[in-house]
């Protein structure tokens, strides 16, 4: 029964996807046929329109030329259905069908499988009652990031086995129904063979795995395969590690991906206040171009630069308004800022820094002077009349802070969240969809490396439910496709201004790659004004538990936001600790242009958007004329060349705390893990990387701590003799030593000054000994899969020969166990079933042998 209430579970989660023809075909030659016919019945029946699943009666075959083979073709989503061959018209003529090739659903009837993916399936001809050669391919995704298009198998055999032709990478998809993560399918072929084949992680022959030469055997076109041998009845491949000649058992799973960005620090501009080339007082590419070297010179030996290795550009298509949220060509850029070939001047002379550049893209609205918006007001028949939101009456209903959200225009009501002037975009009509993919695909083939989507979650309404509906989440699987269709690397970060918990599903399923945390920024700035570690602590180990690891983008205040500087009181040792905690936690750090030098700006948008403070002369530098909008009052205390010329600038603190992320494998990759301090304004946290650590220790409050002690419960790192050094100082801070768990308690630094009040330590810890004190321990790993872990069982593997008996504990992020247990053998289970969802700690001993493993727990 459980098998038969999961396969309905994927048929149901099957329904509309792609339909597929199904052909059975049974060979009845040895039994005599009565009068009414042969039929087949299984779960297909209802989704390819029959009345009901399981009706003997309903689906006929037929054998037009007498040879005894009776056939029927059937259209059927997507999905596995179960089936078994019926003579006659009721379930007394129904086939017994061997185990060898059927599944038995638990109460000892057994049914055959078949697997449908995007093609065609013309089922092999077997003889009622029987078997044919049974194939089963079995891959071991452990370690990898399994593709929204699920994984596949290619192959000499498709064609035999009915999938159409060979090496389409549509055609059969594996499954991983027991969430062991391995993914497996079974197939019958009409004669046994030797068969070359490959595992794709996805649906395209671009992601097929490389199989390694020592497993490989080179096809017809000189690609290594795998070959599999089936020559018995039934026939199963190893189920090595996706690209692997090996299992994954005898690996511990420490890793989980990361991508170029989580090396990155960006740095947001809007191109009309940072630097004005031809004294018209508005910012332009040129200038910008002109004042690359200041973000980042290219050569690493230098430390004069900020060290930046990201920009993102505020809105720089063609506007009506000075902030370009209101688009008029999409394939243009402002003639404010320069031309095409000066922004394409830009972004080489970027790329040659070392830079990446991301750009807005506006996807919710347009501006109400766009040719598409000017047309659909025009007529009611206009061509892009429904590219917008129309309707004959007022719906009446507001938008989510209040405001009104149907403007009338020309005898009817127009839909637009922000304003009235900025028409939302209708993404339910698919030419202006295409035309949005069509500008997704225009800057990226101009070379930029991916988007900032402005107001994601207003994309698309259903009805008066305005953000965060599931639609929206449809149509940005369809933009991360159009994407990476054509830079398979391309960065996609959202604006979900929303908190945490409602943030997540914008960063799940191959929508986008991040999303900006505002909780987590809120609760910085929020931490070092008061003083206080425990609503930041919360809100570090909320973020670390939900999002998929390090994917989040961190921040300060934004272009729409009171500057950081004014919300935390001018006081500059408050800045320098909050630049110290977004540039040490785990996520993807975003600056907003001046707040390194201290710029101010509250209010009105523009005053937070002011020109860049480049000197304490005429207008700050930024222009010759006069500027756009009028320069901070205290752009003659803060900015670049004052503070480039003091040691203890801000502008120097934000170059060293960059340089040292950039220096610091383990600060852009490490895992995150909450640590303690005996001083209650301490906040402690540690990143984990390989075998290093950084212990982070932030003074929230305005008095010196002293020395305070730190403690972690657990973690990856191998028991032995550490050295610690204060990275921001160089200075050596003693040495830890860490247990068989990979902690440690009531440690204090020593040769280091008291922690001063909002003054940060990070203390790298790297090992100066080889397990020194666990030299009795042997050497002992195991492995846990799935991991991530999505609720229901996880398998626990041990790599070597364990004693007779191995306890298991597991803890969750603040040292609380929450499950015990012991085992006999190599494997085990864990139910993970019921835990919340976040990251553990999973302890195994072994007679002596101690080893601990991070599973994390998905929801």
């Amino acid at each position: 029964m459980k098998l038969v209430l999961l396969i309905c579970a994927l048929l149901i989660g099957a329904a509309g996807t792609q339909a597929a023809q199904l052909t059975f075909r049974v060979d009845m030659g040895m039994r005599t046929v009565p009068a009414s016919g042969v039929h087949v019945a299984g779960t297909f029946q209802a989704p390819a329109g029959f009345p009901a699943n399981w009706n003997p009666a309903t689906t006929a075959l037929t054998d037009p030329d007498g040879d005894h083979i009776w056939e029927v073709s059937v259209t059927v989503p997507a999905g596995v259905y179960l089936y078994k061959f019926v003579n006659g018209n009721t379930w007394s003529g129904a086939e017994a069908v061997p185990t060898s090739c059927g599944l038995d659903d638990g109460g000892g009837n057994v049914n055959r499988q078949v697997v449908v993916g995007g093609a065609a399936v013309r089922l092999p001809i077997v003889a009622f009652g029987d078997c044919a050669t049974q194939l089963r391919f079995a891959v071991n995704m452990t370690g990898q990031t399994v593709s929204r298009a699920g994984v596949h198998v290619i192959g000499n055999f498709q064609a035999l086995a009915g999938y159409g032709a060979n090496n389409d990478a549509t055609a059969l998809p594996l499954r991983d129904d027991d969430g062991d993560g391995i993914y497996e399918v079974q197939v019958g072929l009409p004669a046994p063979g030797l068969f070359q084949y490959r595992f794709v992680n996805g649906n395209t022959l671009a992601q097929a795995e490389t199989v390694p030469a020592a497993c490989g055997t080179a096809d017809a076109t000189g690609t290594l395969t795998r070959v599999a041998t089936a020559t018995a009845a039934v026939n199963t491949t190893p189920s090595y590690c996706f690209g692997a000649c090996a299992a994954c058992s005898g690996t511990p799973i420490t890793t989980y991906a990361t991508h170029w960005w989580n090396d990155a620090v960006f740095y947001e501009i809007l191109v009309r206040s940072f630097q004005d080339s031809n004294g018209d007082g508005k910012g332009d590419f040129a200038g910008l171009t002109q004042k690359l070297d200041y973000l980042n010179d290219g050569n690493p030996a230098t430390t004069a630069d900020l060290g930046i290795t990201g920009i993102w550009l505020m809105p720089m298509m063609e506007s009506p308004s000075y902030h370009g949220y209101d688009v008029t060509n999409y394939k243009a850029t402002e003639a404010d800022y320069g031309s095409m070939a000066e922004f394409e001047a830009f972004l080489a002379a970027a790329h040659q820094r070392g830079i990446k550049v991301i750009i807005d893209l506006v996807l919710n609205h347009s501006s109400s002077q766009h040719p598409w918006f000017q047309q659909a007001v025009s007529s009611s028949t206009s061509p892009t009349r429904d590219w917008y939101r129309w309707s004959a009456t007022n719906p009446g209903y507001l938008g989510p802070w209040g405001q009104t959200v149907w403007h009338p225009r020309n005898g009817s009501f127009n839909y637009g969240i922000f304003w009235n002037e900025m028409p939302d975009l209708n993404w339910r009509n698919p030419q202006l969809k295409a035309a949005m993919w069509d500008v997704s695909r225009f800057w990226l083939r101009k070379g930029v490396d991916g988007y900032r989507l402005d107001a994601v979650k207003y994309l698309v309404e259903n009805g008066p439910t305005l953000e965060d509906t599931p639609e929206t989440m449809t149509l940005l699987e369809e933009f991360h496709d159009s994407v990476r269709a054509v830079n398979p690397a391309a960065l996609t970060v959202g604006e979900a201004w929303s908190n945490t918990r409602a943030v997540l599903p914008y960063v799940q399923k191959d929508r986008l790659d991040l999303c900006f945390e505002f909780d987590l920024a809120t609760s910085i700035v929020a931490a070092v004004n008061q003083g206080s570690a425990t609503n930041l602590r919360n809100q570090l180990n909320l973020v670390t538990t939900l999002y998929p690891k390090l994917q989040y983008a961190t921040f300060l205040t934004n272009h729409d936001q009171n500057r950081v500087f004014d919300v935390l009181g001018s006081n500059l040792a408050r800045m320098k600790q909050a630049a110290a905690l977004y540039l040490t936690m785990p996520g993807v750090p975003f600056l907003y242009y001046g707040e390194e030098i201290g710029m101010a700006g509250s209010g009105p948008d523009e005053s937070k958007r002011r020109p860049m403070q480049w000197t304490a002369g005429s207008r700050a530098g930024f222009t010759t004329g006069n500027p756009w909008y009028s320069i901070n009052p205290n752009y003659t205390q803060f900015n670049v060349a004052t503070a480039q010329a003091d040691p203890a600038s801000l502008l120097n603190h934000y170059k060293k705390l960059i340089g040292l992320r950039n220096a610091s494998e383990t600060l852009r990759k490490g895992y995150y893990l909450p640590a303690t301090a005996s001083a209650a304004p301490v906040l402690a946290y540690a990143r984990v990387f390989g075998q290093e650590a950084v212990l982070v220790a932030a003074n929230l409050g305005s008095n010196a701590a002293g020395n305070p002690t730190f403690a972690i419960d657990m973690s990856t790192l191998v028991a032995g003799t550490y050295q610690v050094t204060e990275l921001y100082g160089g200075q050596l801070a003693g040495t830890v030593t860490v247990n068989s768990q990979g902690g440690f308690s009531s440690w204090t630094a020593t040769g280091l000054p008291a922690l001063a009040g909002n003054q940060t330590w990070m203390l790298r810890l790297r090992s100066t000994t080889a397990t020194s004190t666990a030299s009795a321990q042997p050497a002992f790993a195991f492995a846990l899969f799935p991991n991530p872990a999505a609720g229901g069982p996880v398998r626990l593997a041990l790599a070597a020969a364990p004693a007779a008996h191995s306890q298991v504990q597991v803890f969750d992020l603040v040292g609380k166990q929450v499950y015990t247990g012991r085992f006999a053998g190599n494997t085990s289970a864990l139910d993970t079933n019921g835990w919340a969802a976040g990251t553990y700690f999973v302890r195994v001993q072994s007679g002596t042998a101690v080893a601990v493993q991070r599973l994390v727990v998905e929801r």
